[in-house]
């Protein structure tokens, strides 16, 4: 079968589809509208001479695959033609499928059934935990146009060629104060324990060394005191990164109880003194960071010999009443 004569069977299957949404008085589940498009385009298809076993993959993508050509279907019951769709990585796609069509049933508003190629309905990657495709059935502004590549070109990608383009759509669409909570190139997600942990919960060591990554990759911490969100990409570092919760980000470096840790005196300053007290845990943070987490909170990245001397003329870029590297790691 060529291609003119499967589109002109969608066009068919989708006809029948929309009017059989039009009679339901109950709208369908959409388990029950996956099985109702495999049973239209079973009977479309035999009437026209082709055998299609329509019995469900297990788990595979695209939903429906006959020779050369698949078709994901996807259903709403709400007026919209957008929907989730499956992972950027395609793990589970079955090769035999060289044309990927999208079938689209909408119960919502005036119910109807539309088909289009698969790739032109992707607009959007969803960047919360696996990157995932997000199609709109009709999308004026396809994904792979903002990506600069191809499709085709996309998914024969490694997984680790693959995040680059996503990495930098999802930092093109980043609002101020946000941050890419993963980094990775491969198809395993950054990951945390489920449970969030309470800064306050951990034990002395443990305080230290996450104190010090955030101090690291932060340095506008030594902003002055009316400067606002100064603490904000250390408290998103600790919660996206190690799920560590911090209600009051600003005692990690200003408390008494770090700046006095190893001087009960009182007095001086005290952000200065919490930075000295965990040079050592710094300079190590330093050296066992990944590279990425620099380029991503530094906005480039530094080699790991050079990373001390870089951070602490950012710090003097952003401390107002004193000069942080005429007193760190002397």
């Amino acid at each position: 079968m060529e291609k003119p004569q499967f589109e002109n069977i969608l066009d068919t299957v989708t006809s029948n589809l929309t009017a059989y949404l039009k009679s339901e008085k109950t709208k369908p589940t959409p388990a029950r509208f996956e099985e109702k498009v495999r049973e239209v385009l079973a009977d479309v298809c035999q009437k026209l001479g082709f055998e299609v076993d329509m019995s469900p993959p297990a788990q595979e993508f695209p939903d429906i695959v006959y020779e050369q050509f698949g078709i994901e279907v996807k259903y709403s019951v709400k007026d919209t033609w957008r929907s989730i769709a499956n992972s950027i990585f395609e793990g589970r796609r079955n090769e035999s499928a060289k044309h990927v069509y999208l079938i689209f049933g909408k119960a919502g508003g005036d119910p109807e059934v539309r088909w289009d190629k698969y790739e032109d309905s992707i607009m959007h990657v969803r960047t919360s935990h696996v990157p995932r495709f997000e199609i709109e059935l009709g999308t004026d502004r396809p994904l792979f146009e903002q990506l600069g590549i191809e499709y085709e070109q996309f998914r024969h990608l490694d997984n680790i060629d693959k995040m680059p383009y996503i990495r930098e759509y999802a930092r093109g669409r980043m609002k101020p104060g946000e941050r890419l909570w993963w980094i990775e190139d491969t198809d395993e997600p950054h990951t945390f324990s489920l449970e969030v942990k309470l800064y306050t919960k951990l034990s002395s060591e443990e305080k230290l060394k996450y104190r010090a990554e955030a101090a690291l990759l932060c340095p506008q911490i030594v902003k002055g005191s009316r400067a606002r969100g100064k603490y904000d990409d250390a408290t998103m570092y600790l919660l996206t990164y190690h799920g560590i919760l911090c209600n009051q980000a600003r005692d990690l470096f200003t408390a008494g109880s770090v700046a006095m840790r190893s001087d009960q005196t009182r007095g001086g300053n005290y952000i200065q003194r919490a930075l000295q007290d965990i040079e050592p845990q710094i300079r190590d943070a330093a050296t066992y960071l990944d590279s990425r987490l620099f380029a991503e909170y530094w906005g480039e990245e530094v080699d790991a010999q050079n990373r001390i001397k870089y951070w602490l003329s950012r710090l003097d870029d952003h401390a107002s009443d004193w000069k942080p590297s005429a007193e760190l790691f002397n």
